[in-house]
């Protein structure tokens, strides 16, 4: 089963994606797929806040910031439930790599949602909604929106389950609330 859970910063979707993560998981493995690609000392802190944040509920943290298709981690042998955060760490990761371009970038992301769902019995993605603040941007973000759009509205076609969180509250658009 896949999921899409989208918000705005500070909206709960990252909690409430846990949550459903958890629940799909059972007494199953628990992997988290972080995209955040650590560039410095404030990515380091944050990383490990997110880390004792999750700390004693069973996730096995496995690290890839770009080209999910590769990513080899022995714990993605199709049992477990994977929370992936976040799909918009992951755009830039991928957008911003050298020789990169709105269309590898994207092609790159599907191609290793695909594999992540063939290897995975659940799969949980985390999206940032960036559609909503208007369009007046300059240089790279507006390429950088366009394609996290593009990603959203191709991955909702594919998921059995795509809900929006704002104020902690889950939205489905599509499918159910299991929690």
């Amino acid at each position: 089963m896949q999921f899409l859970v989208i918000g705005g910063s500070g909206s709960g979707k990252s909690e409430y994606a846990e949550r459903l993560a958890l629940q799909l998981a059972g007494a199953g493995p628990r992997i988290y797929l972080a995209t955040m690609q650590v560039w410095d000392a404030e990515c380091r802190a944050r990383v490990e806040c997110h880390r004792r944040q999750r700390s004693g509920r069973g996730f096995v943290t496995v690290e890839c910031p770009r080209n999910l298709a590769e990513c080899k981690a022995a714990e993605l042998d199709g049992s477990g439930t994977i929370l992936l955060e976040d799909l918009g760490n992951l755009a830039a990761n991928e957008l911003y790599a050298p020789g990169a371009d709105s269309q590898s970038a994207e092609r790159a992301i599907l191609q290793g949602v695909e594999q992540l769902a063939q290897r995975s019995r659940h799969l949980v993605l985390v999206s940032n909604e960036v559609g909503t603040g208007g369009t007046r941007y300059a240089g790279d973000t507006v390429q950088y929106l366009r394609l996290l759009g593009h990603l959203h509205q191709q991955l909702a076609r594919q998921v059995d389950h795509l809900c929006e969180v704002t104020g902690g509250m889950p939205y489905y658009y599509k499918g159910r609330n299991l929690l």
